[in-house]
């Protein structure tokens, strides 16, 4: 019995991570840019590379696309890691998803410390996920492209839309 709980496990985390793949895949389609610049909308400003991966960038290199798709992999694996280790209760494939695409945007203040999290630990899903709607601003403004975004991932938690990974972006 324990077994196939394993399994349905490793199974959500897989349809999880697909979704979350796609997701990102959908709004950052490879559009590698290999100098690093710095992302001044961030707060305190950030050196970035690549499909936006930041943190251990050198701003002084040029990546190949080869790191870039390392870095992204990896990025989409901490960001599904951080929504399991902030949320640690089972959770449906796509508010997994949702809310991974949300954190690999954002960062993990999305899904840790935030009302967001309050709301999925009360077992509030609904509330969570209308949280989504909250994470449209970057440099002190609305942007419409996070407010799409944000949108789709909101969409995607509550279960009222499902990601076409075969779409064109």
């Amino acid at each position: 019995m324990a077994s196939g709980k394993v399994k349905g496990g490793i199974a959500g985390g897989v349809a999880a991570a697909a979704i979350v793949f796609g997701l990102v895949s959908s709004y950052e389609p490879g559009a590698n840019i290999h100098k690093p610049y710095l992302d001044t909308l961030a707060r305190p400003a950030v050196w970035t590379v690549c499909e936006g991966h930041t943190g251990d960038v050198d701003p002084k290199r040029t990546y190949t696309d080869a790191e870039c798709k390392a870095f992204k992999m990896a990025d989409i694996a901490r960001a599904q890691a951080e929504v399991n280790r902030c949320l640690p209760m089972p959770k449906l494939p796509q508010i997994e998803g949702a809310l991974s695409d949300a954190t690999y945007n954002i960062g993990q203040s999305v899904v840790c410390g935030s009302t967001l999290q309050r709301k999925a630990m009360a077992n509030d899903w609904p509330g969570a996920c209308a949280e989504l709607s909250r994470w449209d601003h970057a440099g002190g403004r609305v942007l419409p492209g996070l407010t799409r975004r944000r949108t789709n991932d909101r969409e995607i938690c509550e279960g009222k839309a499902v990601l076409d990974m075969w779409a064109k972006p």
